[in-house]
């Protein structure tokens, strides 16, 4: 045996039993295992399978100190902050920020993250250089897939077109998007079919930001549950936020809901983020910003939640922590009994 994790409590039971691992798996568990060549006491704490975070963005993580406060506290603004530091980004840069939060998620549990990196006419390819270094040097401790993220959009941000084919050439896995972020409903349906097209150039699964506002005329999530249908894509698409889905009417978001799940779209809600946010405009009562959770679990969507954001102007706190994560999404979408805890 290579290694012995001792008295470990067992994920899911009330077991405290010995693991054993030979060549990188477990191949015992039980009440007393023979000594191996290194060991651990984990002296009856939670013994797991590793984190996945998917979704975040290593190439923002760790600027906040060095950009302006975002006085509003709105996601408009977060991103306007970030041009200037942006233009100015270098790999080194990137790849220090992006190295302390991948270690920091580590040491948190997690083995695999999936981040979001912008491709834009300001930061062009830099962004995306710098992540690729960062997975390279970091890969022995963490999995990272890269997605091209057009965050200041596509038709909006001339050019943008080009870099996401350039960033699919080098480096990045999953095609993003953020239809939202086109001046009209026209652009942003335009957004989501290049999305589509330049997925299916590259076989590639695709990961949007989508609808990340509380304001209920926002509609790309039908946009893209549309499209994922009619491009057979189904399975194979992942909507990150869908704010706007809990400031729809509740007819219009269940004909929404609906789509999602006949699309077989994963929904990925980022309450940290969201939280903090979303609801800038309101008085009382104040939204809380996050996406329909408990509606969309109970239709069988497939759900997870991201840290989004660690230090950076949209969020300036975060630890890489996904445990801290999931205690603040039970309590945003009000998981409060035994099996949604347990979900």
């Amino acid at each position: 045996m290579d290694l012995l994790i001792k008295d470990a409590l067992i994920a899911g039971t009330d077991t405290i039993a010995d693991i054993g691992i030979k060549d990188g798996k477990i191949v015992s568990v039980g009440e007393t295992i023979e000594t191996a060549t290194d060991s651990i006491d984990a002296g009856g704490k939670l013994v797991s399978p590793a984190f996945i975070d998917p979704h975040i963005h290593l190439d923002k993580t760790n600027i906040v100190d060095v950009v302006r406060p975002n006085a509003t506290g709105t996601l408009t603004e977060a991103i306007e902050i970030i041009w200037d530091k942006k233009a100015r980004y270098t790999i080194e840069d990137i790849v220090e920020r992006a190295g302390k939060t991948i270690k920091m998620a580590c040491l948190n549990g997690t083995t695999r993250i999936r981040t979001h990196v912008d491709v834009d006419t300001t930061g062009k390819l830099v962004p995306l250089e710098g992540i690729v270094e960062a997975r390279k040097m970091y890969a022995p401790i963490m999995d990272v897939q890269i997605v091209a993220f057009p965050q200041e959009g596509i038709l909006q941000d001339p050019g943008t077109d080009k870099l996401m084919w350039q960033a699919m050439d080098n480096g990045a896995d999953v095609v993003g998007g953020m239809p939202a972020n086109e001046k009209t409903p026209v652009d942003s349906q335009k957004h989501v079919d290049f999305a589509f097209d330049l997925a299916k150039e590259f076989n590639a699964d695709i990961d949007m930001h989508v609808d990340e506002t509380d304001d209920p005329f926002y509609r790309t999530l039908e946009m893209v549950a549309d499209a994922t249908v009619s491009c057979g894509w189904e399975g194979r698409v992942t909507v990150g936020h869908t704010c706007a889905l809990a400031a729809y009417d509740d007819t219009y978001a269940d004909y929404v809901m609906d789509k999602v799940k006949a699309a077989e779209l994963n929904v990925i809600t980022n309450p940290v983020t969201n939280l903090l946010l979303q609801g800038r405009q309101d008085k009382q009562p104040i939204r809380r910003g996050i996406t329909r959770v408990k509606e969309l679990l109970a239709r069988g969507v497939n759900m997870s939640f991201g840290q989004d954001c660690v230090r950076d102007t949209f969020y300036p706190f975060g630890k890489a922590d996904l445990l801290e994560v999931a205690l603040i999404v039970a309590h945003a979408a009000q998981l409060s009994l035994p099996e949604e805890i347990n979900t």
